[in-house]
Order: structure tokens, then sequence, then C-alpha cells
């Protein structure tokens, strides 16, 4: 019996499916984390969510910024972009089943019994973990309800750039959102540098700011193929190893930390 967090999927189904044979996965013994953006940018998303959709409620999934992409798109809020592998997943019999069933993931999971925490890019410096799990909630309660689609319509924005806790509205869910789905390098504040493209503009990766209110919780995330899989810093645990980018795909085993990887597929 082990759990495994698996890095950013993206469509790479035949990679994940040889990731699962190489650590002998057996679903009545063993659990999967699933650290978010199933899909996109690779060839098979389809098949990625049908398999992973196909496996027991134990299993966990957080949402990455390319599976909100999905939804949005699922309801008529995006148009898409260019370089999006989404069109036979909107196409397929069962997309309404399988957007159905991805609504409902958070963007945040802890086990207590582990101490372990996922989220797709990380937790914001300045939450707590119990304020982390409470927002996450919040924006999880959107992506249920009737205003879904009113989210997606202002989910795109690198603003607001710093969470404060009086923040409301679309503005505030963002926010959220972005710190979980999207963060890399923050300021010295804990404030998001999404739109950081100058080396001379000083930022620093989330999870190296010293006032991190988390430190006490092993925290495992991906979002970020070019850290390599490595962060260099106690307790959290880079899982995006880029295979859609032609690198690999990587799951961790949360009991011991060995890691298990499988090359890209060459097209």
């Amino acid at each position: 019996m082990a759990t495994y967090a698996i890095g950013d999927v993206q469509g790479c189904y035949r990679e994940l499916t040889q990731l699962l044979s190489l650590i002998n996965f057996n679903e009545q013994h063993d659990t999967l984390w699933f650290a978010g953006d199933l899909v996109n940018r690779g060839p098979q998303s389809l098949e990625v969510l049908r398999l992973i959709r196909s496996l027991s409620a134990k299993h966990v999934v957080v949402l990455g910024n390319h599976d909100l992409h999905l939804l949005a798109r699922a309801h008529h809020a995006h148009a898409g972009f260019a370089d999006d592998t989404l069109d036979s997943l909107l196409a397929a019999p069962d997309c309404q089943a399988l957007i159905s069933w991805l609504s409902q993931k958070p963007l945040l999971h802890y086990d207590a019994a582990s101490n372990f925490a996922l989220a797709h890019a990380g937790i914001a410096p300045m939450w707590t973990l119990p304020e982390a799990l409470s927002l996450s909630q919040e924006v999880q309660n959107i992506l249920t309800s009737s205003t879904a689609k009113d989210f997606f319509a202002t989910m795109y924005g690198n603003t607001p750039t710093i969470w404060k806790d009086e923040l409301t509205g679309w503005d505030r869910i963002r926010c959220i959102t972005n710190y979980f789905t999207r963060m890399r390098y923050c300021d010295v504040n804990g404030g998001l540098m999404l739109d950081k493209h100058n080396d001379a503009v000083k930022g620093y990766p989330w999870f190296t700011l010293e006032k991190r209110k988390t430190r006490s919780t092993q925290t495992l995330f991906g979002h970020w193929a070019a850290l390599g899989g490595e962060t260099n810093t106690t307790g959290v645990f880079a899982l995006d190893t880029g295979c859609v980018w032609g690198e690999r795909l990587t799951a961790q085993r949360l009991e011991d930390g060995k890691r298990f990887s499988v090359p890209a597929i060459k097209l």
C-alpha cells in the first residue's frame, strides 16, 4: 500500500500508463495524487481524463491552470488559445460528464495523517494551512455553482498581485486562483510576479520566502517544469518534470520519498 503523487500529465496518456506500470500500481491498494494540469498541450487529454475519472474516489486530483482553462472553454467563457489541444475532448460524447467530475475537484488537498499538502503551483507564503484550505473551498464552491461561468469570464488576468484579506468579488477569487495555480516567483512580501520575464527584476521562488507560513507542512506542487523536479528546500517537492516538453513524467512515493520517472515518448 503506497501513495504516489504525480506531476503535470498534460494529455501525455501513454507516458501515464507507462508510469503506472513502472510503479506496479494497484488501484485497490495504492493511492494516486495528481498535481493538476491533467490536460492540454499534449495529444491525449480525453484519454487522460477518462482514465483518472475511472479510478475510485480515494484518488486525489487538484486543479491546475490548464484544467481551469478547459472548464472555461466548456462553459463557453473563453474562445481558446492557438496551442490548445482540447478540441477532441470538448467534442467527446462524455465531455459533460468529465467536466462535471473535474469541476468538483479542489485547488488544495491536505492529508493530516501524513502532513502532506498538494496544490498545483503551491501555497501563498502569507497563508496558514487553515486559511489556505478555507480559501480553496471558496473557489470550489463557485466552480460547482450557477456563477461558475461568471467566474471563468473574469478568471484571466494578473491582478490583484498580492493577497489581502479584505479583497472581495471576482478580484478575491482570481487572486486565490492565481496563487494556487499560476504562482512561481514572488516579491519579498509574497506578491505574485506572474509576468516576470526580466532577470534584472528580483523575484524569489515562492517556497524560499523566509516568512512562508506553511513551512511545517510538507508540500507537493507541479506547474514549474523549469525546476527539473528540484527545489533544494526541505519539505517542498516539485513534481512537474516537463513530460509535455519532451522530458519525463514523474511520481513520488510519499512514504519514503522515492521517485519514479518515465521519458517522454517522441512523436
